[in-house]
């Protein structure tokens, strides 16, 4: 599959002609996700070339960084403390924007590939993409509360680092897959390639993903968003009838 990617994308370029100025061509195995009960998560096949525009754009050796972020909103983070045998909210810092699912995939590791000031200047790794504006003058050492926020994340899957995922074939053809999980949250994801020469940014391409609940799963999101009061009545009848239902089948049992 990805070798036919590859001849796909080698078409591509030899279309493009000399007098395009694109320094990426990228395509996606799927730019829509449909999230249904039954989704367990998908996979996302990102792959693309390099056109060089002369002799003198391929000279150094490339990298390519692949990230994949799904809409940032806020969140409140917390701390505990075990006081009296009980644990307790002792602290907590409201993080203004963070992503719910963020990955990062690049050729070699990523410290190796992204200078630190091209990572601060376009957010590359995740710790640049999160944003905690307020802090609360109580609370000391915010940064630890970023970093447990990342920590959480990355245990659960939803913060990756995929260092040396992506291949890159003579300077030209690369290619990676991400994973996603199944509580993916709706939104426009967005994918961005950065094409990387000693750690500088070269060249940046970006796409965007739609990921939506689709089905029942969508009427029923629709239905308690948009009319509460009717969703509410329909969660009560359903409750009322899958008692009065088990209560029926345990009678006909014991009779």
């Amino acid at each position: 599959m990805r070798l036919f990617y590859a001849y796909v994308l080698t078409a591509m370029i030899s279309l493009v002609g000399p007098a395009v100025s694109q320094d990426i061509v990228l395509g996606l195995s799927k730019q829509e996700i449909g999230i249904t009960a039954f989704f367990d998560g998908s996979e996302i096949l990102i792959f693309g070339a390099v056109k060089h525009q002369s002799e003198a754009s391929s000279e150094g050796d490339l990298d390519v960084v692949v990230t994949i972020a799904s809409p940032r909103s806020p969140v409140t983070v917390r701390r505990k403390e075990k006081r009296l045998g009980i644990w307790v909210n002792v602290d907590a810092l409201e993080v203004d924007l963070a992503p719910s699912f963020y990955a990062v995939a690049t050729t070699r590791p990523f410290d190796e590939v992204v200078s630190q000031a091209s990572d601060l200047w376009h957010q590359i790794s995740v710790r640049q993409l999160i944003r905690a504006v307020s802090v609360p003058v109580a609370v000391e050492n915010p940064e630890e509360f970023t970093e447990a926020l990342v920590r959480v994340r990355e245990n659960d899957g939803l913060y990756q680092t995929l260092s040396g995922a992506v291949t890159l074939q003579d300077q030209t053809l690369f290619s990676t897959s991400v994973s996603l999980p199944s509580n993916l949250v709706e939104g426009a994801y967005t994918a961005r390639i950065f094409l990387m020469n000693d750690g500088d940014v070269v060249s940046e391409y970006q796409t965007s993903i739609d990921v939506r609940k689709v089905g029942m799963e969508r009427w029923l999101y629709n239905l308690a968003h948009e009319r509460p009061v009717v969703y509410g009545l329909l969660s009560l009848a359903i409750a009322i009838f899958a008692g009065w239902a088990a209560a029926a089948a345990f009678r006909a049992v014991r009779g």
